[in-house]
């Protein structure tokens, strides 16, 4: 059984994950040794020059793209909101419509809105309970005046993985450009830009073991698109601002890392992820899976718990060490329920009482062992406590 002690037990790898050592060693020289301007014309500034050209063909190997087509920003939300803002601005005579689905990121949600603010339109499409939305749908929801798809290639709260190579073949046979947030799949989901039919995808280097701050946008070439910051001449005049050089090369070390066992990888992560469903479903009344029971990520487990609140599971877990998450951490601060979970058609008091555990490579066996020898209790004692608790004997059938 894990010891207290020593560490917690973090199950919260979709929200951030830990630099790995030889990420770090690969960043070091250039916080100080290395640290000139890479844009500068002097031969100090060379090898931060390379440093940032090393990573962008690291991140083009692991998409199978070009390095061309590879672009650094800050992070998964400024990479969301290049691609569709760039997009539609730099397409709106063409038309001025977008579709998504109804369990994007904020990052895309929120983007479309302000778009919408602007003379877009935009279709949000419904999922199915598992989360999956139908590509027939996308199919009809394209018009003449459609300019972009956005669809996730795997949902970051309940671990859902889309059929994108089938929404971006449906996309392109229209003539629409296809973007998807890839930033919960790098590492878990092979990606090849071209067989998968992507012409923009976004990550974030923080979710597969690399520095925050860091992310990249992948843009197809020929693809037209807006600048989003706009000043200097970096990033081949594309995104403005002097290079993060060590955050650059912490994320390229990080996808190549990521991505050079994802099978591997996945089989480990696999294994504890379907102990944990297994456990939990067959020992704590009233609960259940979110997310697709197979179509999903190996590190993800998403439960929804009735007749209790996220908020205290995650309180009480806390106490005894254990680090989960009740939904995506950019909304963790919200009392409102998870707009995934209302998409897939969990009710407001059901969506309230989800816990989502995200295994990473410092997750043990005897970790999961602990949270299982956990949970039970906390929930047992919740429930003791909530009014909406019905007595003995008389619970409510679950909805179908």
């Amino acid at each position: 059984m894990n010891d207290q002690a020593e560490r917690p037990v973090y199950m919260d790898h979709a929200a951030t994950t830990f630099i790995k050592p030889e990420v770090i060693a690969a960043m070091a020289p250039y916080f100080s040794q290395y640290f000139g301007n890479p844009s500068s014309l002097y031969r100090f500034a060379g090898e931060p020059r390379k440093g940032v050209d090393a990573a962008r063909e690291q991140v083009a190997a692991a998409l199978g793209a070009t390095p061309a087509e590879v672009f650094f920003c800050a992070g998964g939300s400024e990479a969301d909101n290049w691609a569709i803002k760039g997009v539609a601005l730099a397409n709106h005579k063409r038309g001025d419509h977008i579709v998504t689905t109804a369990i994007e990121h904020h990052a895309v949600l929120h983007t479309c809105e302000w778009l919408e603010k602007h003379g877009f339109s935009v279709t949000y499409l419904p999922v199915d309970k598992f989360g999956r939305v139908d590509p027939g749908d996308v199919e009809e929801a394209i018009t003449g005046r459609t300019v972009l798809v956005s669809v996730m290639t795997a949902n970051n709260e309940i671990g859902t993985i889309q059929p994108v190579a089938r929404i971006g073949r449906i996309a392109h046979d229209h003539d629409v450009l296809f973007h998807t947030d890839a930033v919960q799949a790098i590492g878990a989901v092979p990606i090849d830009v071209e067989s998968m039919n992507i012409d923009l995808l976004s990550l974030s280097g923080h979710k597969f073991y690399g520095p925050k701050g860091t992310g990249a946008l992948y843009v197809r070439r020929g693809t037209r698109l807006e600048n989003l910051v706009h000043g200097g001449g970096q990033e081949r005049g594309r995104r403005a601002g002097t290079e993060n050089v060590p955050g650059i090369v912490g994320l390229g070390k990080a996808i190549e890392v990521a991505t050079a066992d994802i099978e591997g990888h996945n089989r480990r992560l696999v294994a504890m992820r379907d102990r944990l469903i297994r456990e939990v479903l067959s020992t704590i009344p009233d609960s259940r899976l979110n997310g697709h029971p197979t179509e999903r990520l190996a590190n993800n487990a998403n439960f929804s718990f009735r007749y209790v609140e996220g908020e205290s599971i995650l309180l009480m877990l806390d106490a005894r060490g254990i680090c989960a998450s009740t939904g995506s951490a950019c909304s963790s601060a919200s009392l409102e329920p998870s707009h995934v979970l209302l998409a897939t058609g969990l009710a407001h008091e059901e969506a309230h009482g989800s816990l989502r555990l995200t295994l990473g490579d410092a997750n043990t066996p005897d970790d999961v062992e602990y949270v299982l020898s956990v949970l039970p209790e906390v929930i047992g004692r919740l429930r003791q406590i909530s009014p909406l608790t019905p007595p003995a004997g008389k619970r409510v059938p679950e909805a179908e």
